[in-house]
């Protein structure tokens, strides 16, 4: 077996633009596609919303890919069928049933995404030490954003200046999406070529299949547990709908109340701003909860995932179509989203302590899923409902519950300071 460690400066960062990749062209970019294809509101929110089910139901099949062949041959496995899908997609856009067979082949891409992503984690677990892995966690999540900043930023810029070339959406997604097909192509190859075979196929398995029951039993069993996964539920309740319904408010008509917003302008605030302002609130929380541990910021970084959201609801109210606000707005919201979240992160981890550590992580992040997809569902319908202004209100509200439930929830005052181990 190769040594560990070898050639990670090459191989940790294209592995993980991989895995970034997929995640955001088929959860983000997919809305602002449909949305420019004239889907309505309630079907992007619904429909897209479901494409999160892999995500949620990760755990699990999980085992299997421990238990069959190696994490090197399954993600290289999933990477091409990944790139299949986003030409099928592609390819499926001119067609009279456009809207179905696209999301057939988006679901195809989600889960071989969801798939890709257990076995990149555990190819990245078994292929480094341990004091490796903690020097690569900071490079791993850079290149992850980066991923971010092509997908969400450079891929709908893309596609923003062909709609203007050709006067075609259709056309112009089309093109972009095999685009995305032959750039996921490009990746794979990458990743063979780059990645070693730290893995034997013969390799004694750390875990027999009888004990996969018990994984999940354990962790049902957990004190307060109905608690926790009520918070796990909540803590995104109006992020989760905000951000389905955010790229729509910004791309329909003023008519609509929208703010008219082009689709290379959208690229460039989401994928540019909004991902740096996303990065540096991530970064910044996780040094706070090093330095003071999560009992002391939980509270504020509650507040500033959803205070922020009021910013939509202003510009819905008065109508403002600036770009200077606009652009302030998804700023703060991006950097509270971002700051907020390592909060978030750092109790998926907390309620994973035990005896089945990785394995309760993935069901707690299965639960964080579920939250992100059943709000989302729903909001295409009560954005229609209510009105953008109304909808985002109801976005502010829904901080609510998470809120309530912040003084029920049990962990240690100093849970994630440095000396605290937080490797999952």
């Amino acid at each position: 077996m190769i040594q560990k460690d070898k050639g990670a400066w090459g191989w940790v960062p294209i592995l993980y633009f991989t895995q970034g990749l997929p995640y955001v062209l088929v959860v983000m970019v997919s809305v602002i596609m449909y949305k420019k294809l004239g889907v309505s509101n309630a079907e992007i929110g619904l429909y897209t919303s479901w494409l999160y089910l892999p995500w949620v139901l990760k755990p699990l099949w999980s085992p299997f890919v421990d238990l069959k062949s190696t994490k090197r041959k399954w993600f290289l496995g999933m990477q091409f069928l990944i790139a299949l899908a986003l030409l099928g997609v592609g390819l499926a856009i001119p067609t009279n049933h456009f809207f179905i067979t696209t999301l057939a082949f988006f679901w195809m891409a989600a889960f071989a995404s969801a798939t890709n992503d257990i076995a990149s984690d555990g190819y990245y677990m078994l292929g480094l030490t341990e004091k490796k892995q903690s020097f690569f966690v900071g490079m791993r999540s850079t290149f992850y954003r980066l991923a971010m900043v092509t997908g969400e930023g450079l891929i709908v810029i893309l596609a923003g200046y062909l709609e203007n070339k050709y006067g075609d959406n259709t056309k112009a997604w089309s093109i972009t999406m095999v685009g995305a097909a032959v750039l996921m192509l490009m990746l794979t190859v990458s990743n063979m070529l780059i990645t070693p075979k730290f893995e034997t196929t013969s390799a004694p398995l750390p875990q027999k299949p009888q004990s996969f029951m018990d994984v999940f039993v354990s962790f049902f069993k957990k004190k307060n547990i109905g608690i926790a996964l009520a918070f796990i539920l909540t803590y995104r309740l109006g992020e989760s709908q905000l951000v389905k319904m955010a790229a729509p408010f910004m791309l329909d008509s003023p008519e609509a109340g929208g703010l008219g917003y082009s689709t290379e302008q959208v690229g460039t605030i989401f994928g540019t701003v909004g991902v740096i302002m996303l990065s540096i609130g991530g970064i910044l929380g996780g040094i706070l909860i090093s330095r003071d541990g999560l009992k002391k910021w939980m509270f504020p970084m509650v507040l500033s995932l959803n205070v922020p959201n009021l910013l939509y609801a202003l510009l819905a109210i008065t109508k403002t179509t600036a770009i200077i606000p606009v652009i302030t707005t998804v700023m703060f919201e991006k950097f509270g989203y971002g700051f907020g979240f390592a909060a978030f992160l750092m109790y998926l981890i907390y309620v994973a302590e035990g005896k089945f550590k990785t394995s309760h992580y993935a069901i707690a992040t299965g639960f964080m899923a579920l939250g992100m997809m059943l709000p989302g569902m729903v909001s295409g319908f009560i954005q229609e409902w209510l009105g953008y202004d109304g909808f985002f209100i109801w976005v502010v509200i829904a901080a609510l519950p998470a809120i309530f439930l912040l003084r029920f929830i049990t962990y240690p005052p100093d849970f994630g300071k440095k000396t605290t181990e937080t490797n999952v």
